[in-house]
């Protein structure tokens, strides 16, 4: 599944995306950011709450402190909370916390980040995200190394679900489809382009 990543500082700029993946998108993911886990910021806590979603969707939390996110995001009515692996707090605890809100819990990967640090969480985790680039940025240039760590993974956890998300565009997308991802988050070349839903498309039949 494609699935259109949103990235803005602006709440109104993400109300726009969102109407504007309404009319194609089965889901979304919201990409949130507090300037601390990455240099760049995005909408806050307070404006998430008072979000209405048009399309179904999930958060890619790329923050020091996911907690402050789980309650706004269950308000609206979020599907899955993705928080980093990188974060240094009780993983397990987090997950917990998430799935008493009825949301699912994936967890996101950094470049560098080895799968064999998974292994304690697997059994919890409903998704795998893979940063195919150092997150935080949109248009950042796409690591081809990730798809040897995803070959891998699915090899040793063949039933996980998984996504990709960063750098991806119409050149490295067949690379990418071939790894059998679930899901392939695509952020700049749908939302930056002259026409999101042609671009949607486009991808969607490669």
């Amino acid at each position: 599944m494609i699935v259109p990543a949103l990235l803005s500082q602006d709440k109104k700029k993400i109300e726009q995306m969102l109407d504007c993946c309404s009319k194609f998108a089965q889901l979304v993911q919201i990409d949130i950011m507090d300037g601390e886990f990455v240099p760049s910021k995005s909408i806050t806590s307070q404006e998430l709450s008072n979000l209405e979603l048009t399309v179904p969707a999930e958060l890619h939390l790329m923050v020091e402190n996911p907690y402050a996110w789980i309650g706004p995001a269950c308000k609206i009515g979020i599907k899955r909370i993705i928080f980093h692996l990188e974060t240094k707090i009780n993983h397990k605890q987090l997950i917990a916390e998430i799935k008493k809100h009825n949301m699912e819990a994936g967890v996101s990967l950094n470049p560098e980040t080895k799968i064999e640090n998974l292994a304690a969480l697997i059994d919890q985790i409903d998704l795998i995200l893979f940063m195919a680039v150092n997150p935080g940025f949109y248009g950042a240039p796409f690591i081809p190394q990730v798809l040897e760590k995803i070959n891998q993974f699915n090899k040793t956890w063949p039933d996980k679900k998984t996504a990709i998300d960063g750098g991806v565009k119409e050149e490295n997308f067949l690379k990418i489809k071939n790894t059998n991802l679930d899901y392939i988050c695509i952020g700049s070349a749908i939302l930056k382009s002259d026409n999101p839903k042609q671009a949607f498309l486009k991808f969607s039949r490669l």
